[in-house]
C-alpha cells in the first residue's frame, strides 16, 4: 500500500514537473527559478471570476497609455499601437474568441500578455507606474460605480409600477396591521407608498456611496506611489473619477466602497423582502387579499389545485444571500493590516453574487406587481373585523373636551361591549353609547365605519383620501409617469 502512494506522489512529482517546463514564464518571474504548483496556480487564481472586469481594465489601461504618452514617458507612437491592440482584445473578448488563461493569474495578466503577444514591445510599457494593486482598485471602483447605476435605474422602474398599482387601485381600503394585529384602516394606495418611500432611500444610500466610492487609484502603484512624472488628475478626469485618491496606502488598501455597496444592497434586500412576505400572506387563501397572474405564479408537482406565488417567496429567501455577501466581506476586511493584501482577491465573487441578486430581486417585484389584481370584494368583507375605527372614536371624543387617556378607556369599554354583542361599534346605538359616557352625540356616527374613519385622517403624510392623492401626484412627478396609464 505504502509503495503504491509513493509510487502516484512520484509520477504526480514528475507530470507536475513536465507541465511547468511547459507553462509560461509569468510576467512577475523574472527573480523565480521555478514556477508554482498546479495546485498553487489553480488556488490563486481569479480569472474564473475576475473576467468580469475585462471592460474595465481596458478602460482603466487606454486612460493610463494615454496620460503615460502625454507625460513623455512612452511614444505617442507605442501609445497608438497600444490603444489598437487593446480595441481588437475587446473586440475578440465581446465576440467570445479570447482564450482565457488560467496560467495567466488573473483579468489584468490576461489582458497585458495577449496584448503582448499581439502588438510586442509596446505593450511591455504599459504598466509603467502601475501596479495590480493600483489596477484592480480602480477596475473594481469602475464595476461598482457602473452596477449602482443598475441597480438605481431598477429600484426606479419598481417605484414606477407600485405607483402604477396604486393609481389602478383609488380608494380601496385595507387593515392596517401592527404587531401582525389589525389597527386601523388604511389606504391601499397608502400601503403601496410606503414601499415607494423606503426604495427612494436605498436609491438614495446606493447614489451616496457612488459619491464617495468615485476617486481614482490609479498611480498609487504597489502602496507608495512613484518617482516617474506621471499626472494622475488626468487619468481621474479621462475615467469619470471626481479627483485622484489623496494616500496612495489608502488607495490600494481600501475597500470601505465595498462594503457600503453591500451594505446598501442588503437594505434594499430586506425591504423586498418585507414586500415578498407581505404579498406571499395576502395571496394565502387566509387572507385573499390579491391575486397573482399565472404568468408569475407556479404550481406543485403533486397537489394539482395549488397556485404559488413563488418569484416573491424567492426575493424573501435571496435576501439571505445578499445579507451573507456583506458579512463576508465584513469578516474578510477585519483585521488586515495596511496596504494590498491577497486576501482582498476575495472580495470580487461576493459583490457580483449581491448585485446580481438585488438586480433580479428589483426586476422580479416589478413584474409582480405589473400582474396582481386586488381582490376588493374580499378586502371588504374582511374590513369589519378588528374594530378598525376604535382610535378615529377616540378622537372624536377628544374633540369633545375629553383627555385622550380617559376617551381611550372610554372607547375600550365601548369595544368591549361590542365584543359581548358580537358587533361593529357603528352598530351600537347611542343610548347603548351612552350608558359608557354621556359625551356620545348623534354625530358620534360620523366617525364610525371605516370609510368615515379614512375621512377624518387629515394629518401631514397620514391615509386620508387628499393626503394620499398628494403622495400619489408627487411620486408620478417625480418618476414621469403618464398620468393616463
Amino acid at each position: 500500500m505504502e509503495s503504491s502512494i509513493l509510487h502516484t506522489m512520484s509520477c504526480t512529482a514528475h507530470k507536475n514537473e513536465v507541465e511547468m517546463k511547459d507553462k509560461e514564464t509569468k510576467l512577475w518571474g523574472g527573480r523565480f527559478e521555478e514556477g508554482v504548483t498546479d495546485a498553487v496556480e489553480r488556488f490563486t487564481e481569479s480569472i474564473s471570476f475576475d473576467k468580469a472586469l475585462y471592460k474595465q481594465d481596458i478602460m482603466g489601461s487606454r486612460a493610463h497609455a494615454s496620460m503615460l504618452a502625454h507625460q513623455g514617458l512612452i511614444d505617442a507612437s507605442d501609445k497608438d499601437v497600444i490603444l489598437k491592440g487593446l480595441d481588437q482584445i475587446e473586440k475578440e473578448i465581446e465576440m467570445g474568441n479570447f482564450k482565457w488563461r488560467t496560467d495567466r493569474e488573473d483579468v489584468h495578466m490576461n489582458i497585458e500578455a495577449a496584448l503582448t503577444d499581439l502588438v510586442g514591445e509596446p505593450a511591455k510599457k504599459l504598466h509603467t507606474a502601475r501596479s495590480r494593486n493600483d489596477q484592480v482598485s480602480t477596475d473594481f471602483r469602475l464595476w461598482c460605480r457602473d452596477a449602482i447605476d443598475t441597480i438605481v435605474s431598477r429600484i426606479k422602474y419598481l417605484q414606477a409600477a407600485l405607483v402604477v398599482l396604486a393609481k389602478k387601485n383609488e380608494g380601496l381600503i385595507v387593515p392596517g396591521y401592527t404587531h401582525l394585529q389589525r389597527a386601523q384602516p388604511v389606504l391601499l394606495q397608502h400601503l403601496l407608498l410606503a414601499y415607494v418611500e423606503q426604495l427612494d432611500r436605498d436609491a438614495g444610500r446606493l447614489l451616496d456611496c457612488r459619491t464617495r466610492l468615485n476617486f481614482c487609484p490609479l498611480g498609487a502603484c504597489a502602496l507608495a506611489g512613484t518617482g516617474l512624472p506621471i499626472d494622475r488628475f488626468m487619468t481621474s478626469d479621462a475615467l469619470g473619477f471626481s479627483a485622484p485618491m489623496r494616500n496612495s496606502i489608502d488607495a490600494v488598501s481600501d475597500r470601505d466602497f465595498v462594503l457600503e455597496f453591500l451594505s446598501s444592497n442588503s437594505i434594499t434586500a430586506i425591504h423586498l423582502s418585507r414586500l415578498g412576505e407581505e404579498w406571499v400572506l395576502w395571496a394565502s387563501e387566509e387572507f385573499g387579499f390579491l391575486t397573482p397572474s399565472d404568468s408569475v405564479s407556479t404550481g406543485s408537482s403533486i397537489m394539482p389545485q395549488k397556485k404559488n406565488p413563488d418569484p416573491m417567496e424567492l426575493v424573501r429567501g435571496k435576501s439571505a444571500r445578499v445579507v451573507g455577501d456583506l458579512v463576508t466581506l465584513l469578516v474578510l476586511c477585519k483585521g488586515l493590516p495596511h496596504a494590498y493584501n491577497r486576501d482582498l482577491q476575495e472580495d470580487k465573487e461576493p459583490v457580483f453574487d449581491s448585485v446580481k441578486a438585488i438586480v433580479g430581486m428589483l426586476e422580479v417585484s416589478a413584474e409582480f406587481a405589473q400582474n396582481i389584481t386586488f381582490n376588493s370584494e374580499r378586502i371588504q368583507n374582511a374590513l369589519p373585523a378588528g374594530h378598525l375605527d376604535a382610535t378615529t372614536l377616540a378622537d372624536y371624543l377628544v374633540k369633545k373636551d375629553i383627555p385622550f387617556r380617559t376617551s381611550h378607556d372610554i372607547v375600550g369599554r365601548s369595544v368591549a361591549l361590542c365584543v359581548s354583542r358580537k358587533c361593529q361599534l357603528q352598530d351600537l346605538s347611542l343610548d347603548e353609547l351612552r350608558s359608557i359616557s354621556p359625551v356620545f352625540d348623534q354625530d358620534v356616527y360620523e366617525y364610525l365605519g371605516v370609510e368615515n374613519s379614512i375621512k377624518k385622517f387629515s394629518s401631514y403624510g397620514s391615509t386620508g383620501s387628499e393626503c394620499v392623492a398628494s403622495q400619489l401626484d408627487y411620486w408620478m412627478t417625480r418618476l414621469d409617469i403618464n398620468r393616463n396609464t
